[in-house]
């Protein structure tokens, strides 16, 4: 009896076991197959040294953009425009105030070198991500010819679309490597927008004027780039003498006040050398006119100007040397008129 009902048993349960044992051969054949390799060995694998590689590659060339630009930021010999290196005076040899022009050029030197730092970075980023990107499609089996093909295409479309943009960061960078203007220089873009440059990316040079208005100007838009900053300035005078007085006598006390003005420990800061006198520029009907070119530290050129007129002036008038119409265009001297 117990034989009867352990052989029935074992009747009811042998299609169970076949079931199971041709699972059992049906994931042992898959796992044997290519297929199973290729997706859980090979591609992972693949994609795991592709990921890896495009880590490694973007962490050393990371590296290297910021040792290039620290060696710079901390080399002695300042970085000049298109990579020419000037020679590195001994501090014993700087005077204080080109001492001052000095670390003014190598404060913008240096934000001009982070800033190229921070786009290679960018750039190699994008560079190495997108061979990353790429190559793992191309691991999965992707097809990337059409990929690639509809990528130039719409980046033709994009293009002829948002040239303009690009134009704006191609000028950024020209901008930036040929060191054209910095933040705190004062330039003049053309259209009447001249002031104090605040920021600027590869899109925007951002410009405060004399109003205190604030300009956002384009990189691509900017054809032309006066900068009044640059390693140094000229403050020009023009006095005008009229004719009545002695040539002689007024070139002498205007000269004498100019040298005067620019010894004042309130200007010679800003002065990096001696006025130079030009003499007589103008000749009119009704005054001469005397050039005077006072070379000052970038920016200060203004400040010069009016701190000198203001003591030749009241040098003038202490010798009694007189402009044309002291007294304002048709109105006669008082004196003139009493005597009469």
């Amino acid at each position: 009896m117990f034989n009867e009902l352990t052989l029935a048993a074992t009747e009811e349960s042998l299609p169970g076991a076949e079931t199971a044992q041709q699972t059992v051969e049906t994931v042992s054949n898959w796992w044997d197959s290519e297929l199973a390799r290729t997706w859980l060995i090979d591609a992972p694998i693949s994609i795991g040294i592709t990921l890896l590689v495009a880590i490694v590659a973007h962490w050393i060339l990371r590296r290297l953009i910021d040792k290039f630009a620290q060696h710079n930021l901390q080399s002695s010999a300042p970085l000049g425009r298109l990579g020419r290196k000037g020679r590195a005076a001994q501090p014993e040899e700087v005077p204080a105030r080109v001492a001052a022009m000095n670390k003014v050029q190598e404060k913008r030197r240096q934000s001009r070198v982070k800033t190229l730092a921070q786009v290679g970075k960018s750039a190699v980023a994008i560079v190495v991500w997108v061979f990353a990107f790429l190559s793992i499609l191309d691991t999965l089996g992707v097809n990337i010819a059409p990929l690639i093909a509809s990528a130039g295409v719409i980046g033709v479309a994009l293009g002829f679309g948002a040239q303009s943009l690009v134009k704006d960061f191609l000028s950024g960078i020209f901008m930036l490597l040929e060191d054209q203007y910095g933040v705190g220089d004062t330039i003049d873009v053309g259209e009447g927008i001249i002031g104090d440059v605040e920021d600027i990316s590869l899109r925007l040079t951002t410009i405060r004027d004399i109003d205190g208005t604030l300009w956002y100007v384009r990189n691509g838009e900017i054809l032309r780039v006066g900068n009044f900053s640059d390693e140094y300035a000229i403050a020009r005078i023009q006095v005008p003498v009229g004719l009545s007085n002695d040539s002689t006598k007024a070139w002498e006390v205007i000269q004498k006040a100019t040298e005067d003005a620019c010894a004042d420990p309130t200007t010679s800061k800003w002065v990096l050398d001696e006025p130079e006198m030009k003499g007589v520029s103008n000749f009119e009907v009704d005054h001469l006119s005397y050039r005077i070119s006072i070379k000052t530290m970038p920016g200060m050129q203004w400040d010069v100007q009016r701190l000198v007129q203001g003591r030749i002036l009241d040098a003038m008038r202490d010798n009694n040397i007189t402009v044309p119409y002291p007294h304002g265009i048709g109105i006669t001297h008082p004196g003139s008129e009493q005597e009469s």
